[in-house]
């Protein structure tokens, strides 16, 4: 048995609207079936998602407070007011700050842009910049990202008298701030028909309702700012997404060609993941770690050399980011396991000190989620200020939003949704939150709960993935928030090849069979695995599929993301050169070591796993459920074997070493002609020394062993007397079946024994163990 890293979630098909779907498509099955169980049932509506038939940008005037903000920007532009872009310091605040730029620059409009610093004035807009906006001359304010909670924030601009737009995509409070104008599709009473936009995606529209016309030229920087914010793609986000990737390709913007060149992407054909992985990360990491005007200033310039220097900085700015959170993570796992807090009742880790970068926190967060999966808060102390700053990230089965709302009497600022949350708390409050949030986990989460799980689209069979079908299921990119990259799981396949890969052979090569027909696969640091699943098992595994394309050759493959053996499994180390080697990684806490003879352990050279090793497990109430069971050597009697597992019941992994003193399958073990011919050799002798077996055995094409073995069965059955190595014949024997013989009974069961467990093959062994012990009948009831 191999056990799966998480839970395997599968979603659950509804075959007859896959049935009907696929008819009207005609595409394969496992495409049909990734659109309906992601809610696409009827052909109108597919066909747009995988082909964008008919699918267009929405009216951007539907979206409400949109012309009083168009016409309110258009006086200013006429008007020669100075107008102020309000922004964020992520990679969305950033996108969007961008598109407006680009936009009231062709629009020839009087502007700059601001975006507050994370540290110095945290998030969204604030009093002080305001009233600095007015004494600097601007008329108009316009935020993108952000505003919505600006309550505050618009009335000190109704005081000052400085116009407020606000274009913004969070959930809006129930109190909304008294602005000239609000733009979001969120808030209540807007009939817009899509409430998934990210703020660029707000800012988009805007910029469409201002140019009278799609702003194709800005594509790119909105599908930046889409895809990292990890908003739905679905609807215009994902038209945004996917026009944006290819227009993005053959951008000419100076910025946009700087910043894939240092992303190492100049030249490739794009997807979704070289922006959520490569660009998005960058953007962010300058509003992390310093103010996000380089990042805007990186986007919008024309200057081919000023943008090189700048993506340059901004990815050695991502580098220092990268190296600020590695050096975080493990402070707070050494913070976690120093402090035993992985017990029972720590199961919300709330780990708090004094100098973490606040704008990296969230990071970590997420990383110690991904390590123990438990809902974490990590928080930076400001001792100064007597607070401290947090991020959370939780676990599908604890609503982080919802359990921290319960702590509202000592959270006055928080804010998020189920799965992560943003908060500041004062510091005499901070052991309150750890106890009262950790009384609710106990509450509401169980042991289950706290192991990880993977949801997966499809379960499906090695002949149905072909090149056509991947192909298929690709029309569904850009992939995303609730259009994830697929995940099938194969059941119960072969294995026709397994191999270590990799400098350090931390990687995996499989070749997987079903039918007849075979699927490539490779598990990045899935090296381990090999030293824990037989060749011949059955496994199951669930990944993503894709297109190997080597030397011209196009072929498909899996990208393992986890895999099973749900049966029990025998490894066959018989023969074995570096027994100690594999010992060392193994996990003691389940290994149980059989040994039923004495000499067994040192013959093997493991004295320093003694104290695992049991000697006389007959004797011994041993249980091996959920344990691998090591047999070292065999017991005297096939019987005793048989009972050794119908007392113990059946393990996890059985591991047949069978370290034997002598060959006796392999040794002669004389026939009747033998033993007629020695008796006849002794008659004619009269006696005879042992002292000259070895002649006798020369002579004769024996081994001395079978002299000594012949002798010893004629003196238990009283055919011969022996005195110290004399041998002579008893004139009163009676005739008797060697079989009456202990020494040659014993012969015959080891050498049987040996033939049986030493010498067969790995599938008669196996057999062996399925067949011949009761206990394992019934193997996959046995493990449920």
């Amino acid at each position: 048995m191999l056990r799966s890293k998480t839970r395997w979630k599968l979603a659950e098909s509804d075959e007859t609207n896959i049935d009907r779907l696929q008819s009207e498509l005609g595409i394969s099955r496992l495409a049909t079936s990734l659109l309906v169980n992601r809610g696409i049932e009827r052909e109108e509506e597919a066909r747009r998602f995988l082909y964008k038939e008919n699918l267009s940008y929405h009216d951007p005037f539907l979206m409400d407070g949109m012309k009083e903000s168009v016409d309110r920007i258009q006086h200013a532009i006429a008007e020669n007011e100075k107008i102020l872009i309000f922004g964020d310091y992520d990679a969305d605040g950033v996108s969007s700050t961008t598109v407006l730029v680009f936009t009231l620059r062709e629009l020839g409009a009087t502007f700059d842009y601001y975006i507050p610093n994370r540290f110095t004035e945290g998030y969204g807009p604030n009093e002080a910049a305001f009233r600095q906006a007015k004494e600097d001359g601007y008329d108009l304010i316009v935020t993108v990202d952000t505003g919505i909670s600006g309550v505050h924030e618009a009335e000190v601009a109704k005081e000052i008298g400085i116009d407020l737009i606000i274009t913004d995509h969070h959930e809006p409070p129930p109190v909304l701030p008294d602005a000239y104008a609000t733009i979001n599709p969120k808030k209540p009473g807007c009939g817009y028909p899509f409430k998934g936009l990210a703020g660029v995606g707000v800012a988009f529209k805007l910029s469409q309702a201002l140019l009278g016309r799609i702003p194709g030229h800005l594509l790119e920087i909105a599908a930046m700012g889409t895809i990292a914010d990890l908003v739905p793609l679905q609807d215009e986000n994902r038209l945004i997404a996917s026009e944006g990737i290819r227009a993005l390709q053959n951008s000419s913007k100076p910025g946009i060609k700087a910043l894939l060149d240092v992303c190492g992407l100049k030249g490739q054909e794009l997807n979704e993941e070289h922006l959520g992985f490569g660009i998005g990360p960058r953007l962010n990491a300058v509003g992390r770690l310093e103010s996000a005007d380089p990042a805007v200033e990186l986007l919008t310039t024309d200057d081919f050399e000023l943008a090189e220097q700048l993506a340059s900085e901004i990815d050695a700015l991502n580098k220092t980011r990268q190296e600020l959170v590695n050096t975080m993570t493990q402070e707070a796992i050494e913070e976690v396991e120093s402090n035993d807090l992985l017990n029972g009742n720590n199961r919300v880790l709330i780990i708090a000190r004094e100098g973490w970068n606040a704008g990296v926190i969230g990071i970590v967060a997420s990383r110690l989620v991904e390590k123990y999966y438990r809902p974490t808060i990590i928080m930076s102390i400001d001792r100064d200020k007597g607070v401290a700053k947090g991020s959370a990230r939780s676990i599908e089965a604890f609503d982080m939003f919802a359990n921290l709302s319960e702590c509202r009497d000592i959270l006055p600022h928080f804010g998020g949704h189920p799965m992560a949350a943003g908060m500041t708390i004062d510091l005499t409050y901070l052991e309150s939150l750890r106890k009262r949030l950790n009384e609710q986990a106990l509450e509401k989460l169980t042991e289950k709960d706290l192991m990880p799980i993977t949801k997966v689209d499809l379960h499906c069979r090695v002949e149905d993935i072909t090149l056509e079908t991947i192909e298929e299921m690709n029309l569904l990119a850009p992939f995303g928030v609730s259009n994830p990259k697929p995940v099938v799981m194969l059941k119960d396949v072969n294995l026709s090849q397994i191999r270590r890969i990799g400098s350090k052979d931390n990687h995996l090569k499989v070749a997987l069979e079903e039918n007849g027909a075979t699927l490539d696969g490779v598990g990045f640091n899935f090296g381990y695995v090999f030293e824990e699943i037989t060749s011949r098992a059955a496994v199951s595994v669930i990944g993503q599929l894709s297109v190997n394309e080597w030397n011209g050759l196009r072929k498909p493959q899996i990208f393992v993301k986890d895999m099973a053996v749900n049966e029990w499994q025998l490894f066959d180390y018989r023969g074995i050169r570096d027994l100690k080697k594999r010992l060392e990684s193994m996990p003691l806490d389940k290994l149980i070591m059989i040994s039923f003879q004495e000499s067994t352990v040192n013959k093997l050279g493991i004295q320093q796993w003694k104290e695992f090793v049991k000697t006389s497990p007959l004797e011994e109430n041993l249980k091996f459920e959920n344990k691998y069971v090591m047999l070292l050597d065999l017991p005297d009697l096939e019987e005793d074997l048989v009972e050794l597992f119908k007392k113990g019941g059946l393990p996890e992994r059985t591991y047949t070493v069978f370290e034997h003193e002598e060959d006796h399958f392999f040794s002669t073990l004389p026939s009747r002609e033998d033993f007629k011919w020695y008796y006849a050799f002794l008659m004619k002798k009269g006696s005879f020394h042992l002292r000259d077996a070895e002649k006798l055995a020369k002579h004769k094409g024996w081994s001395k062993e079978t002299v000594h073995f012949m002798s010893q069965v004629f003196f238990e059955l009283d055919f011969v007397t022996m005195d110290d190595g004399l041998i002579s014949l008893n004139p009163q024997s009676v005739k008797s079946e060697l079989t009456s013989s202990k020494t040659y009974r014993s012969k015959l069961e080891k050498a049987k024994l040996e033939n049986d467990f030493c010498y067969s093959s790995y599938h008669a062994l196996k057999s062996w163990f399925d067949q011949s012990v009761n206990c394992f009948n019934s193997t996959e009831e046995a493990i449920k």
